[in-house]
C-alpha cells in the first residue's frame, strides 16, 4: 500500500464504523420484523447518528453539564438501539407464541428505549451552541414519528408506564451522574441508568397490583436486589458527604443499615411476590437434588481460585522490584473462570444460574459499596488488591469492571423470553440466546484481547484492535458453538450456520471498533441477532 493509501486508511472514524454495524443490526432487525415500530427504529438510529456529532463535541469542549468518562466517545448510536431491538425481537416471540401479555410488554419496553433516547438527543440539542439545525429538523421527525407510532399503538396506562420510566430516568440520571463523575459515558449512562430506571418503575408497578403476581418466584430477585442496592447506595453517598465514611462507628453503622434495609425491607417485598420467607423458598430451592448441590460445591470452587488469582498477582507486584498493572492476559484469566462458572449452568440448570448470578451480582455491588466508602474492616484492603487489575475504563469513583462482566454474561439468562418459549426452548439459532454472554464476552472477547495483544499485527483503520484479533475471536466462537451442540440437547439450529456465523462476525466487528464497555454491549447485540 503506498503511503497516501495508508495514511487515507488510518484517518478512518471509528465512530463511523460502529454506526455502521448497529446499523446494518437494525435493517436486520427492520427486514424480520417489518411494522411501525421497526421503521420508527431506523428513524432514531438516524438522529442518533446526527446527535452523536454534536455529544462528542460537547464531551471535548467540556461543555457536557456532568463530567463523563473520558477518553471515549460519547456512544449514543450503539446504546441508543439496545432497548428498541430488545422490545422489538422480544415482541416478535411473543407473537409467534400467541402470549399477548408479554407482547404489549415488549411493545412497551420498546417505546419506552426510544423516548429515553429522544430525551438524551433533546438535552444535547439544547446546550449546543451554535443550535444545529440540521439535527434539530433530523430529531424532530424522528420524534414525531415515534410519537405518532406510540399514539396508534400503546394504550393510555402503557403511555402513562412509559412517562413514570422517563421521569424516574430524569431524576436518577441527576443522582448518578452528580454523585460519580467520570463513570460513564452519556451512551452507558443512558443503557444503565435507563434499565435501572424501567426494573424500578416495573417493581413499583407489581407491588401495587400484586393480584397480577405471576411468573417464576426467582424472576422477582433480580428487580429487588437492583432496588435496595440502588437504595443503599444513593443513602449512604448522600451522607457521607457530610460525615467521615472512613471511622469504626460509621462502618458499624453502614452495616446495621444495610441488616435493616435486608431484613427489615427487601425480604419483606420480596415474600409479597413470592409467596412464603425468601430465605426458606431459597434453602428449598438450592437443596431440591444432589446436582444443585455439585453445580454450588463446583462454584465454590472457582470462586476461591479466583480470589487466589487476586491475591497472588498482589503478592507478584509487592514482591516485585517496581509496581505493575495486571497485564490484559492476566485480567482475561477472570473471563475463563466465568465462561468455566456458566456453561455447566447452562447446561445443566438454568433456573439455578439465575439465582446464583443475581446473588453474586448483589454480593459485588456490596463489595464494591464497601471499597468505595472504604468500609471497615475490608475497604481498604479491597481497595489495594483490585487497584491492579485497573483498566482505562475505570477513570471514575467506582471499578465496575467486575460488575460489567457479570452483568454481560448473565443479561442473556435474565432476559431469556420463557413465557414465550415452548418447552423453554427456542427453534433455530434461538437455541443459542442464553449462551450470548459466553460466546461475546467470555469467549469472543477473551481471544480478541489475549491473540490480539500477542500476535496481532495488521490493526483496523482508526483503532488498536487488530484484524488477527478479530478473526480468532470468530473462529473461537464458532468452535464454542460447536462444543454447545455437542454437550446440549436442547441446541436444535434447524439449518441456521450461516446466520449465527453472520451474527457472531457483525458483533465481533462492533467488539473492534466500540470505545464503549464491550461487556455489555456485545452480549445484547449478539443476543437481539440470536433471536431473530
Amino acid at each position: 500500500m503506498c503511503p497516501g493509501a495508508h495514511a487515507a486508511a488510518m484517518q478512518i472514524n471509528p465512530v463511523l464504523v460502529e454506526s455502521a454495524v448497529v446499523l446494518a443490526v437494525v435493517l436486520c432487525v427492520h427486514m424480520a420484523v417489518w411494522n411501525q415500530h421497526s421503521w420508527c427504529s431506523v428513524a432514531l438510529v438516524i438522529q442518533a447518528f446526527y446527535v452523536q456529532h454534536k455529544w462528542d463535541r460537547l464531551l471535548k469542549s467540556g461543555a457536557a453539564v456532568f463530567q463523563f468518562r473520558p477518553a471515549a466517545n460519547s456512544g449514543i448510536v450503539p446504546a441508543s438501539m439496545v432497548m428498541p431491538l430488545l422490545g422489538l425481537v422480544l415482541r416478535e416471540k411473543c407473537s409467534a407464541s400467541g402470549n399477548v401479555y408479554f407482547e404489549r410488554f415488549s411493545m412497551v419496553v420498546t417505546i419506552t428505549g426510544m423516548m429515553l433516547a429522544l430525551f438524551l438527543s433533546l438535552i444535547a440539542l439544547g446546550i449546543t451552541r451554535p443550535v444545529p439545525t440540521n439535527s434539530c429538523v433530523v430529531a424532530g421527525l424522528a420524534g414525531g414519528a415515534i410519537l405518532y407510532t406510540t399514539k396508534q399503538t400503546l394504550t393510555v396506562s402503557e403511555v402513562i408506564e412509559v412517562l413514570e420510566v422517563l421521569l424516574i430516568f430524569v431524576y436518577l440520571s441527576l443522582i448518578v451522574l452528580y454523585l460519580l463523575p467520570r463513570c460513564f459515558t452519556p451512551g452507558e449512562a443512558l443503557l444503565i441508568v435507563g434499565g435501572i430506571s424501567f426494573i424500578v418503575n416495573q417493581l413499583i408497578k407489581r407491588s401495587l397490583n400484586l393480584s397480577e403476581v405471576k411468573g417464576d418466584p426467582a424472576n422477582y430477585f433480580l428487580p429487588v436486589v437492583v432496588v435496595g442496592s440502588l437504595l443503599l447506595g444513593v443513602f449512604f453517598a448522600l451522607l457521607f458527604c457530610f460525615m467521615e465514611s472512613e471511622t469504626w462507628v460509621s462502618s458499624l453503622f453502614f452495616h446495621m443499615m444495610t441488616a435493616v434495609l435486608v431484613l427489615g425491607i427487601l425480604m419483606p417485598w420480596l415474600s409479597l411476590f413470592i409467596g412464603r420467607h425468601p430465605i426458606m423458598w431459597l434453602l428449598d430451592f438450592l437443596t431440591l437434588n444432589d446436582r444443585r448441590l455439585c453445580l454450588l460445591g463446583y462454584w465454590v470452587f472457582l470462586a476461591v481460585l479466583a480470589t487466589c488469582v487476586v491475591l497472588h498477582q498482589n503478592y507478584q507486584r509487592q514482591s516485585g522490584s517496581k509496581k505493575h498493572q495486571a497485564s490484559t492476559v492476566v485480567r482475561k484469566y477472570f473471563h475463563l473462570i466465568v465462561v468455566a462458572t456458566f456453561v455447566p449452568g447452562l447446561i445443566y440448570d438454568r433456573q439455578l444460574l439465575h439465582v446464583a448470578s443475581v446473588g453474586c451480582l448483589a454480593v459485588f455491588l456490596f463489595l464494591e459499596y464497601v471499597r468505595y466508602f472504604r468500609i471497615r474492616p475490608l475497604g481498604q484492603l479491597l481497595r489495594q488488591l483490585l487497584t491492579l487489575f485497573l483498566d482505562e475504563r475505570d477513570s471514575g469513583p467506582l471499578i465496575l469492571t467486575h460488575v460489567y462482566l457479570l452483568l454481560g454474561m448473565s443479561l442473556p439468562i435474565w432476559l431469556f423470553p420463557g413465557p414465550c418459549a415452548p418447552k423453554g426452548v427456542l427453534p433455530g439459532a434461538g437455541g443459542l440466546v442464553p449462551y450470548a454472554g459466553v460466546l461475546a464476552v467470555g469467549i469472543g472477547d477473551t481471544v480478541a484481547s489475549v491473540f490480539g495483544s500477542t500476535m496481532g499485527e495488521i490493526r483496523w483503520p482508526g483503532t488498536k484492535k487488530t484484524l488477527e484479533g478479530t478473526a480468532t475471536s470468530v473462529f473461537a466462537q464458532i468452535i464454542a458453538v460447536v462444543m454447545f451442540l455437542i454437550f446440549d440437547g436442547s441446541i436444535n439450529l434447524n439449518s441456521t450456520y450461516s446466520w449465527i456465523v453472520g451474527s457472531i462476525t457483525l458483533v465481533a466487528l462492533l467488539e473492534a471498533y466500540t470505545s464503549q464497555i464491550d461487556n455489555l454491549l456485545l452480549p445484547l447485540y449478539l443476543f437481539v441477532l440470536l433471536l431473530l
